[in-house]
């Protein structure tokens, strides 16, 4: 993800995974294109290459549909909200909070374990302590390595106007 606008009146963080999706859609092409050129070599070979580019195809369809998706952030100091738009292969969805709402953002982790040992993976997160909203709401789904999502929760906290102190509360 990263940040595609900074002014003082909008913060747009965006991600297009262009790498994975043009990835997958070169494994479509190879697997059905080898299954079709076995089917057009006949004989017994017709099935085998039909099942081949289906199969092959159907799969990396699949993947595309599941890993495939825009996400955007919207920051609106004008409007007073905050936006997340996600769209994928079956639709576009949008979720609106209100901005005033936002206390900070912040980063999730968790532990992920394998046989090369463990590693600590980060998401950012937007803290709401105020309103219908109120909790934490992820800006995005999964988990990743790497100093991404504290590069942008470092944004959205630097964007953000600073607290008010309260005056009563301070003695001289």
């Amino acid at each position: 993800m990263k940040i595609t606008r900074n002014t003082p009146n909008q913060l747009i963080l965006s991600d297009t995974p262009w790498f994975i999706g043009i990835m997958l859609v070169f494994f479509i092409l190879a697997f059905v294109g080898a299954g079709l050129f076995l089917a057009s070599e006949g004989g017994e070979g017709i099935l085998f290459g039909l099942f081949f580019a289906l199969f092959g195809g159907g799969m990396g369809v699949g993947a595309f549909c599941a890993f495939v998706r825009r996400v955007q952030v919207i920051l609106d100091r004008s409007q007073d909200r905050i936006m997340i738009r996600r769209q994928s292969v079956f639709g576009y969805d949008t979720v609106e909070h209100v901005l005033s709402n936002l206390s900070h953002a912040e980063t999730e982790s968790t532990i992920s374990r394998s046989d090369k040992g463990t590693s600590t993976l980060y998401r950012p997160v937007l803290i709401l302590d105020e309103g219908m909203s109120a909790g934490r709401h992820p800006i995005v789904e999964a988990y990743s390595s790497g100093r991404g999502a504290h590069r942008l929760v470092d944004a959205v906290n630097d964007w953000l106007p600073a607290r008010k102190v309260d005056s009563s509360s301070q003695s001289a």
